[in-house]
């Protein structure tokens, strides 16, 4: 079982329109609804992929009766989210037809209580034993303290669980010195972490704060991972237009599943960077399609090096 953590759970809710156009009023052509968070968004994409899921964080309020409802209907996904008085956050993804373009507008998430963050520590606690990976993502809500990724990846290690981080900001930098086997920064996370804006220069700076493995994602530039094995950069065939709401989480679920079935780095950073165009080409938010993916499986390049014995 992979355990996926989301901390700030949401209700995504795609809009497409014809153009969006500020100061205007807009006909929504389309409406849809997924349980989203990037830690879900990760383990819709696992469970897609073949993998057992537990989905573990917060749920609250009757937006969160929603995620939890069509969680259900999620084949290969349990939920394990732990109940708060707050309402789960929506986010709102505005999808542009005629240019492709997406607007995103996020709301900031229930404030959870002293209590409440001990009642998911110890579901954490609970849920560890039985789990293969796991994955800590997105934004911290109200409330939890700004250092919980670091305890939570110790509390992983002290299980023997490999840990990947998708963070930012503060939340980011005191995870990193806790110690994960990954972090899956963007280049303006990681230029945040480290001071640097050149990705190899920065990856390299970010293990040597704690990272086992650094994983960037650089736009239509692709991935580049800096690993105790060495280093690669793996690139799509061509730049893709689309929604890239998920995308990231999707990198995260190739990662991740690559970790559990012990696939070499350089197939693990091809998945990753198919699955991510995939998600981009999808049309709705935190999906892939099926058949660009397995397409791009076979067109993504990758090149690097093995680090010396």
């Amino acid at each position: 079982m992979i355990l996926t953590v989301t901390l700030n759970t949401a209700l995504d809710i795609t809009y497409r329109v014809r153009a969006l156009r500020p100061h205007a009023s807009h006909r929504v052509s389309e409406v849809t609804e997924r349980p989203g968070g990037k830690g879900v968004n990760v383990a819709r994409v696992l469970a897609a992929l073949g993998h057992e899921v537990t989905v573990t964080g917060f749920t609250g309020g009757a937006t969160g009766r929603v995620v939890q409802e069509k969680l259900a209907a999620v084949p290969g996904v349990v939920d394990a989210l732990v109940p708060v008085a707050g309402a789960t956050r929506r986010t709102v993804a505005v999808v542009d037809d005629r240019s492709g373009d997406t607007t995103q507008l996020n709301e900031p998430g229930p404030t959870i209580t002293p209590s409440e963050w001990s009642a998911f520590l110890a579901a954490y606690d609970d849920l560890l034993p039985a789990a293969s990976a796991v994955a800590l993502c997105g934004s911290l809500p109200p409330g939890v303290p700004v250092g919980a990724y670091a305890g939570l990846v110790r509390t992983a290690r002290s299980f023997a669980v490999p840990v990947l981080l998708d963070t930012s900001g503060e939340p980011l930098r005191r995870g990193v010195a806790a110690r994960p086997d990954i972090i899956k920064p963007n280049s303006d996370e990681l230029a945040e972490l480290t001071g640097s804006h050149d990705p190899l220069r920065a990856t390299q700076d970010a293990r040597r704060r704690g990272a086992g493995a650094v994983v960037a994602s650089l736009g239509p530039e692709g991935l580049l991972a800096v690993t105790r094995e060495g280093r690669w950069q793996a690139v799509p065939p061509a730049s893709v237009r689309g929604n890239p709401t998920g995308a990231g989480d999707s990198v995260v679920a190739g990662l991740l599943s690559g970790l559990v079935e012990h696939l070499p780095w350089p197939a693990r950073v091809v998945r990753a960077t198919a699955l991510a165009a995939a998600t981009v080409q999808a049309p709705v938010a935190g999906e892939f399609d099926r058949g660009v993916y397995e397409e791009l499986l076979t067109r993504v390049t990758v090149s690097g090096e093995v680090s010396a014995a």
